[in-house]
């Protein structure tokens, strides 16, 4: 019995506390509803669970929801002498009433969580309204893409696999192509949103996790173009092929997290030997004209995704043909082949492979290595072609320091 007592005692608290947390936020907000009728209307939800559970009569809990609702939305008082309110306080109302009756029938622990959340989006009003003007047409059509990438066409793709050594899998093709462009629009989003306000480093960071290829292109013609930006233009460079390994052990580790143990070397050398280098070049440089950003293509494009989609598939098939063929030879070789133009593609069918147990950790942990190294040497040709030698003498000492510290990483892991 005492036990009894005590959960209903903490069913009626967590109610009262759930009522004073919303309340609080609506009587600062300028609401004439505030802390003693939220309070109020969350524990009638849970007296209202508890009737209606006790009685055995299941109707007696929405009528007292209808009722609740009912006053609050003839009751004028709440936008009454200019004071806010109006709908968000009347949904306000019934969320608090439902979150009580949550309480009582056992979801005390959810009813919490969607409190704090509802108290959340209560209060930082101006906040979320300011992202939504700061959203545009475009930005809305790269997050309606996705939701289709995501949620329209990947749940009808069959999980069977079809072709050359089965791989030919189109659920695990597009479940691939949703994380990539997932992971790639909140990097092109928040580049749009942030534009160059927080100066080279964030410009760097985001070109790594949009299109490192595209922000070593544009920063190496805004060099060319701009001499005396050249330093600025490295510090952004080196940044961007800096996060490249990091993205990539993001994807790793949703993909396939017991291979970063065997992966986490070459990540290390990475991050300390590229790291030296741009602190270097932190320090060397010197304020001029804000940088532009990167002009990369929206990830989210139907185009953009199938054309990554049926590129991962001709990978996989080839990374699984050479690995059969020549063992993990063959597998090194379609790793350095196309990490030059397409670093995703051949990681995901390395994944892919070490998955189906035809691959141990330190041969996957290699590919993505040499993948990754290939595709740093094919920027750094780049930076030749597009800035000339004098650009590609000052960029090549912080290539090269990431190349080896990607070497040296490789080195420990075998």
């Amino acid at each position: 019995m005492d036990t009894a007592v005590n959960a209903h005692v903490i069913s009626f608290l967590t109610s009262l506390a759930i009522g004073l947390l919303i309340g609080v936020e609506r009587e600062r907000a300028g609401s004439a509803i505030g802390v003693r009728t939220f309070s109020l209307i969350t524990l009638f939800g849970t007296v209202s669970a508890l009737i209606g559970q006790s009685s055995g009569t299941p109707w007696f809990l929405p009528a007292a929801l209808l009722a609740v609702v009912g006053i609050a939305v003839f009751n004028p008082r709440d936008v009454e002498d200019g004071k806010s309110g109006g709908a968000t306080t009347r949904v306000a109302i019934g969320i608090c009433f439902s979150l009580g009756a949550m309480v009582w029938l056992g979801h005390g622990q959810y009813a919490v969580m969607l409190a704090v959340a509802s108290a959340a989006l209560l209060n930082f009003k101006t906040e979320l309204r300011g992202l939504s003007e700061r959203i545009t047409s475009r930005d809305m059509v790269s997050i309606l893409q996705f939701a289709a990438l995501s949620f329209i066409v990947l749940p009808v793709l069959p999980k069977t696999g079809y072709g050359p050594y089965n791989t030919l899998n189109p659920h695990h093709i597009w479940l691939m192509v949703v994380l990539i462009s997932g992971l790639s629009l909140a990097g092109y989003l928040a580049m749009r949103w942030a534009g160059d306000r927080f100066g080279p480093p964030l410009l760097g960071l985001l070109g790594g996790m949009v299109s490192s290829t595209a922000t070593t292109l544009v920063y190496a013609r805004h060099a060319r173009q701009t001499p005396s930006l050249a330093s600025l233009s490295v510090f952004v460079i080196l940044m961007a092929n800096l996060i490249v390994p990091l993205r990539l052990g993001l994807i790793v580790f949703a993909v396939t997290p017991n291979l970063i143990s065997s992966l986490w070397p070459v990540l290390l050398g990475n991050v300390v030997a590229g790291g030296l280098a741009i602190l270097f070049w932190w320090h060397t440089l010197r304020t001029g004209d804000p940088l532009p950003l990167p002009e990369v293509t929206n990830p989210t494009e139907l185009k953009t995704a199938i054309t990554f989609g049926a590129m991962y598939a001709v990978i996989l098939m080839l990374a699984s043909w050479l690995s059969d063929l020549a063992g993990t030879r063959g597998l090194y070789l379609a790793s350095t082949v196309s990490g030059l133009t397409e670093l995703d593609a051949i990681v995901l069918s390395t994944l892919r492979l070490f998955d189906g147990g035809k691959l141990e950790a330190v041969q996957a942990a290699n590919a993505i290595g040499l993948a990754i190294i290939s595709n740093l040497c094919f920027k750094t040709g780049l930076l030749a072609w597009v800035a000339g030698r004098s650009f590609l003498l000052r960029s090549l000492p912080g290539m090269l320091a990431i190349a080896l510290g990607l070497g040296a990483g490789i080195w420990i892991i075998n």
